[in-house]
């Protein structure tokens, strides 16, 4: 699930995205403010889609946990203009029987929009 899910992402699929989601799940994407439900957080992933040129993920390692999976690494993104920023990441992933319920992002994209 892991690697097709950031493919999907890298690709910067958001609907394809949105099928890995629980109809109610909560996104939290660094410092930003939480979303909740499917249609939101594929509204948002989309908006902030349109905002980059590109992104690429490198997973270095994932761990299964009891209620889902956690994994780090690189992620590149290419700004409007070309330039890049690559930043390590961690993502929490808590999962039921409908897909992921918690989608929760550490990384500081602070320097993106720069």
């Amino acid at each position: 699930m892991i690697h097709e899910l950031f493919q999907a992402i890298d690709r910067k699929d958001a609907k394809e995205f949105s099928t890995f989601l629980s109809p109610d799940c909560v996104f939290i994407f660094g410092n930003l403010p939480e979303v909740t439900g499917s249609e939101n957080i594929t509204e948002f992933v989309e908006e902030f889609f349109r905002s980059i040129d590109g992104l690429s993920h490198t997973i270095s390692e994932y761990w299964t946990i009891p209620e889902g999976l956690v994994c780090h690494g690189l992620v590149t993104y290419t700004r409007n203009d070309s330039s890049k920023l690559t930043v390590p990441f961690a993502n929490i992933f808590k999962v039921d029987s409908h897909g992921i319920k918690e989608y929760l992002i550490f990384t500081d994209t602070s320097d993106l929009y720069n």
